[in-house]
């Protein structure tokens, strides 16, 4: 909590995060954010390949 003094009255944020519940929003921030960039990484370097081909390769495949 954020606390500051004026005169006789303290102001304070309850909505403030405290440090290791802000730790925790970035952690979860930068793992959201890391499973993003995989997956867009995993389609980008995927080669596009359409139903029929798809169903070729399963029927070459049994």
């Amino acid at each position: 909590m954020i606390s500051s003094r004026r005169g006789d009255e303290v102001l304070s944020s309850p909505t403030s995060p405290t440090a290791p519940e802000q730790s925790l929003v970035m952690s979860v921030h930068i793992d959201n954010e890391a499973s993003v960039n995989q997956t867009i990484l995993e389609w980008s370097t995927k080669s596009p390949v359409t139903e029929e081909e798809e169903e070729e390769k399963e029927e070459s495949d049994s």
